[in-house]
């Protein structure tokens, strides 16, 4: 993890991972990503095609975002976008996602995080 270290302090980093785990805390789903990366845009297609409420962390956009990303790989140990929460939990990246989805496994969770709507049921 030092790759990230040498630009950012360690103030920096309990800051950026302050503000990630409050974003987390407070939605039921959150997909850290950048308007560019394809596989981002799979997640957030997935997730729209499920009715799913969730907030979008563009990190190409934020001003702290790559400060963000550092404390996202301290915090997971997963460097890449997309870096997806439902419930407060990590779940990982797309491949993750998708297979979760194609395992039956996604809908319960995002359902069980209050993140589909009732009529889902």
């Amino acid at each position: 993890m030092g790759l990230f270290q040498s630009k950012i302090s360690k103030e920096e980093l309990e800051i950026a991972l302050n503000k990630a785990k409050e974003i987390v805390s407070s939605n039921p789903v959150v997909v850290f990503s950048k308007t560019y990366c394809g596989y981002c845009t799979r997640v957030k297609e997935l997730l729209k095609q499920l009715g799913t409420s969730f907030k979008v962390v563009e990190l190409d956009i934020e001003s702290d975002g790559s400060k963000i990303q550092a404390a996202l790989a301290e915090w997971t140990g997963q460097r890449t976008v997309p870096n997806v929460f439902i419930g407060g939990k990590h779940i990982g990246g797309c491949d993750t996602v998708v297979e979760k989805h194609q395992g039956g496994k996604l809908v319960p969770l995002l359902r069980d995080a209050g993140a589909l709507a009732l009529a889902d049921k």
